[in-house]
């Protein structure tokens, strides 16, 4: 089967091409992507190429799929698999293999398959990781699960103890007080997001940024009296004008803080973080830097004397995933919020090479199409002399400005085919 789909041949070489995919095994899926939602980690190998760590040296001569943020369906399963998977299923794919170690990945270190894509074969080893998920919701949340995988896995790396026990009770502290850091973006609001809608929520919730533009959009998508009708007090404060953020931090929550998450890698905010943890409080290093030495000061005293601890997580396994697209199946969660562009196929590669650059949130893209990336709140212009645009942007005011199942739907049946 021949098959469209976006590959990195070096650092900043990424091309969309067409071509044929090898004959599918007994031990192998063969996928249709529909669509695939760009992260700044695709991005990173994207301009490292074979610098960066999940990428073989040789993509040169047996180029890589990019891509890992997906959602589609079955077209073909395995004689290995027909227990397990059938044709027609919906899927989402957890990208964090977990295998023996190694980093590679789906998106990264493979020829066959990729998010930006539209089909794929599905080697045997995703499978037999379990990183395969039967997805039942509309295709653009499924993409979503990785990104919410992320969240979920922070949320249960985090631990407490027990005085006179070395026994850790993993995940966050139920009831207890929660602080977010420079948690204002996506993935912060997504934290915000999964901290009101799961089991294990906290009875405070500070959410600190230094820019009220952030703050107010993180603010309409969950505002402290939405939070107060789950059982949360929720502030959100904004430390660019405070003289002493801890103080001011310390002072809402009337002491320290069980869990703290720094969604910023920033010396500053990772100090500050430590400033307000209390005891047995555990702070989780949730930014990922890209400088290898970056570096901040903790109070060592307090990790003595006051069992402070500390944590950092890069991603979400299966589990974590799995958990991501129950909440949202059972609309506990919902992260459509987090999409602020859409687009088809043949926009990834430039919108790959210029993500840190774009305005918005999450781009997202859908694979059988033909459409530049466009923000929403640009589709109402569009509109006025694209007949699709204008029925899409109509959809998504119905959704309150948001991408929905509709729009998607409406967006799978008439827009230009790639």
């Amino acid at each position: 089967m021949k098959t469209k789909a976006v590959r990195l041949y070096g650092a900043g070489d990424l091309r969309l091409e067409e071509f044929e995919l090898p004959a599918m095994g007994e031990d192998e899926i063969l996928a249709r992507v529909v669509c695939d939602s760009i992260c700044m980690s695709t991005y990173k190998a994207a301009v490292q190429g074979t610098a960066h760590r999940r990428v073989p040296k040789d993509i040169a001569q047996k180029p890589v799929m990019v891509g890992h943020e997906l959602c589609g369906d079955l077209v073909e399963v395995g004689a290995k698999w027909k227990d397990r998977f059938n044709p027609g299923m919906r899927v989402a794919l957890q990208p964090a293999l977990g295998v023996d170690g190694s980093l590679d990945a789906p998106g990264y270190s493979f020829r066959w398959i990729g998010g930006d894509a539209t089909y794929i074969v599905i080697p045997r080893i995703v499978m037999e990781a379990g990183c395969l998920l039967p997805f039942d919701g509309d295709f653009f949340r499924g993409a979503l699960a990785e990104p919410v995988s992320c969240v979920v896995g922070a949320f249960h790396a985090s631990f407490h103890g027990k005085y006179g026990s070395y026994v850790h009770e993993m995940g966050t502290k139920p009831g207890g007080k929660c602080a977010m850091l420079g948690a204002a973006g996506p993935m912060g609001s997504a934290a915000v997001e999964y901290a009101l809608n799961f089991d294990r929520k906290p009875s405070l919730l500070v959410v600190t940024d230094v820019d009220q533009g952030r703050l107010d959009r993180a603010e309409s998508l969950n505002s402290p009296a939405k939070a107060k009708g789950k059982g949360v007090a929720l502030s959100y404060v904004n430390t660019a004008g405070v003289s002493d953020p801890a103080a001011k931090l310390r002072e809402i929550a009337g002491g320290g803080y069980d869990d703290v998450f720094v969604f910023a890698p920033v010396r500053e905010v990772v100090e500050l973080g430590d400033k307000i943890l209390g005891a047995d409080g555990c702070l989780n290093f949730f930014a990922g830097p890209s400088d290898a030495g970056f570096a901040a000061t903790v109070n060592f005293y307090n990790i003595h004397y006051a069992y402070s601890h500390f944590v950092a997580t890069s991603g979400g396994n299966k589990d974590d995933m799995a958990e991501g697209l129950k909440l949202m199946s059972e609309g506990r969660i919902d992260p459509s919020f987090l999409v602020t562009h859409v687009g088809g196929l043949t926009s990834v590669v430039r919108t790959t090479l210029d993500l840190p650059k774009l305005p918005g949130w999450k781009k997202l893209i859908y694979t059988h199409v033909d459409m530049p990336l466009t923000a929403i709140s640009d589709f109402a212009e569009k509109g006025r002399t694209d007949p699709c645009f204008a029925a899409l942007a109509d959809l998504a005011a119905r959704a309150g400005g948001r991408w929905s199942a509709d729009a998607e739907k409406y967006l799978l049946a008439n827009a230009e085919p790639v």
